[in-house]
């Protein structure tokens, strides 16, 4: 069962923030600049970005005593205000049940990119010898799962996995198991990402998929992706425990399928995609032909959406103009490890909401990618979602949710 859901990207700090622009068509996608001083010298980079104004989110946290946790990259800010708005929304702060049967399953793509990215630029920009000592601490990959169970205090298991961007889906899946199977009652789980460095925008426009202009999934003149930032976190909760403690349930997890296609590393592969998919459905005993609100990967590349479309339209059949397709990576941008985790966020508010979000920035559609996509928000009476994310390295996962009854 969910019974807490957090998020904060350049949408907004918080859920009810991030649905109200998103149902209204707002997006987050802008043309901005961000600057890294080293010393005299300063680094920077401009370009079409979901930012997120970190200042902001670190304002949420100056109530907590955060000493013992040292020195935090963003990374870890964010998918600490996330939890906080989760477990808060949960009425787990300070449950007994967080020091034993409580575990921590995040996902995340690179670590800490801004921590990273100072190091170095002491280093080779300014010639010095050493580093700030918390450099390692701060932008291990793990580090947000740690700062987590530091602040609440969790004694049981807490991990990050990391597989681009399906990182926070196979997070959630992997936690949901975690919990049928008895090993915890409860699993905070979700993903974190700061990608937005100068280092990794280089990176990212090196690889040469990233869009001029906006985000334009399945549109016939997309120009290919959009980085964002942020984190969305989950708390889930075996069926017993929660009704045992009176908890609000906001929704169910019901399956969750993960593939691999054993291919390229940036070319995605149909089949590959198809058996995450089935998968999925097997999981959670629900039918392809049962009507769902289908968040779909839909990064907005060349490469990437027609080969979405066909293993959609290859799985679900005529049955598929009864779903509703949202790709909402045009509002949000691409947070590479935590946007699997905002995307089933944004899936199961729109269950609850009984409204699906548009899909932005659509010129013309793509006759290569044909889908029933929402092109304006569009009342829904769906009870399931199914919450796509392929990675780079042919790294699959979908996860499955049911609308609270």
């Amino acid at each position: 069962m969910v019974t807490g859901m957090g998020c904060v990207s350049g949408l907004g700090l918080g859920l009810e923030t991030t649905w109200r622009r998103i149902s209204r068509g707002e997006g987050a996608i802008r043309v901005a600049e961000r600057q890294m001083a080293v010393g005299e010298q300063e680094f920077g980079f401009s370009g079409p970005a979901a930012w997120l104004h970190r200042s902001e989110c670190e304002s949420r946290l100056v109530t907590r005593d955060l000493r013992r946790l040292g020195q935090l990259d963003p990374a870890s800010t964010y998918a600490l205000v996330a939890m906080l708005e989760a477990v808060g929304e949960a009425g787990l702060m300070d449950h007994p049940v967080l020091a034993r049967r409580t575990g921590v399953v995040l996902g995340c793509g690179s670590g800490g990119n801004a921590t990273i990215d100072l190091a170095y630029a002491r280093l080779y920009a300014q010639g010095r010898a050493k580093v700030h000592p918390q450099t390692i601490p701060s932008s291990m990959t793990s580090a947000p799962a740690s700062h987590i169970a530091m602040l609440l205090g969790i004694h049981g298991p807490a991990f990050v996995l990391s597989s681009a961007c399906a990182s926070s889906a196979h997070a959630i899946g992997e936690a949901m198991h975690m919990v049928r199977s008895g090993r915890l009652d409860v699993a905070i789980a979700g993903g974190s990402e700061a990608c937005l460095s100068h280092g990794s925008w280089v990176a990212w426009q090196s690889l040469g998929v990233l869009a001029s202009d906006t985000c334009r999934p399945f549109s016939k003149n997309r120009k290919g992706m959009v980085l964002g930032e942020g984190a969305a976190i989950l708390v889930l909760e075996s069926e017993a425990h929660a009704k045992a403690r009176g908890a609000t349930i906001l929704g169910e997890l019901a399956g969750y399928g993960a593939s691999s296609d054993a291919g390229a590393m940036t070319a995605p592969n149909q089949a590959g995609i198809e058996i995450a998919i089935r998968a999925a459905h097997s999981d959670a005993g629900i039918a392809p032909g049962e009507p769902a609100l289908i968040s779909a990967h839909g990064t907005g590349t060349a490469v990437n959406d027609p080969v979405e479309a066909a293993a959609t339209n290859a799985v679900y059949g005529p049955v598929l103009a009864g779903h509703t397709v949202i790709a909402t990576k045009s509002a949000h941008g691409h947070l590479i490890g935590a946007t699997a985790a905002l995307e089933f966020v944004i899936g199961m508010k729109a269950l609850a909401e009984g409204l699906a979000p548009p899909v932005l920035n659509l010129i013309e559609p793509d006759p290569a990618c044909d889908l029933p996509l929402a092109l304006e928000a569009r009342p829904i009476a769906h009870e399931v979602l199914v919450s796509n994310s392929f990675a780079f390295g042919g790294l699959n996962a979908v996860l499955i949710g049911r609308k609270a009854a």
